[in-house]
């Protein structure tokens, strides 16, 4: 299968690329830098760069590749910017999906979260619906998720993958990530703060239960989903905790 891999140097994206690679896909992946790009090449996949944001350059750079399937795994989360993250999923998802649809790709998989949803005295199901009765800023980051799944499903086959709290290499909850610097001392904002302070610094230690995945695990979950019929899927491990426990 040809596959579209937007966000192929983030923390999943760099370790779905040789899953892809070695499961016989021919991959075109998107990189920021030119690192990135030599990263991807490396892996064994084509490389391209992509502004999300321009919408006659995603046509072109879709187009070029003409993929069978595209995987949707763009976030700002590297430097922690909550506004370019949700309109990465608001314009960017739109975009992608535009693109897609002109080039005939019938199926697309894109990463969502696992804890926009209700509140509820249970574990969150698929069917749960989302949090759109949140107030600011959660109801932002609830509709940005909201704009992007709704344009996900646009196309023939959409699976969206709601992942836990991401953990592993380059992730924020990993030694010497952002929550460590925090708990160490370093400031939430301003000189010295490390990328995504500012929000991992928001966790206080309650009984809010969170659901947490390995990023390995969400890379091999994005593989899988490639089989899988339309639809939401919660990716999450198996220990779902309290703040006050995993924190």
């Amino acid at each position: 299968m040809r596959i579209f891999l937007a966000g192929a140097s983030g923390a999943v994206g760099r370790l779905l690329v040789p899953l892809l690679v070695a499961a016989g896909h021919q991959v075109t992946g998107t990189a920021r830098t030119a690192g990135g790009a030599e990263r991807l090449r490396a892996q064994g996949a084509a490389a391209v760069p992509l502004d999300v944001f321009d919408a006659a350059s995603v046509e072109r750079t879709v187009a070029d590749a003409s993929p069978d399937a595209v995987i949707h795994q763009l976030t700002a989360l590297a430097g922690g910017n909550r506004a370019e993250n949700g309109r990465i999923r608001r314009e960017g998802t739109r975009h992608l999906v535009d693109a897609a649809r002109r080039a005939g790709v019938g199926r697309i998989v894109a990463q969502s979260i696992s804890w926009a949803y209700e509140p509820g005295a249970t574990p969150a199901v698929e069917s749960t619906p989302l949090d759109l009765a949140a107030p600011p800023p959660r109801a932002a980051m609830v509709g940005s998720l909201r704009a992007l799944e709704e344009a996900v499903a646009e196309i023939e086959t959409h699976v969206v993958l709601r992942y836990g709290t991401f953990y592993g290499p380059g992730t924020w909850y990993a030694p010497g990530g952002a929550l460590d610097a925090v708990l160490r001392g370093a400031p939430l904002d301003g000189p010295g703060a490390p990328p995504g302070a500012a929000m991992v610094g928001q966790v206080v230690p309650n009984d809010a239960i969170s659901s947490f995945v390995h990023v390995a695990d969400a890379a091999r979950a994005a593989v899988a989903a490639l089989g899988w019929p339309s639809g939401a899927v919660n990716v999450v491990d198996d220990e779902p905790a309290p703040a006050r426990d995993w924190l």
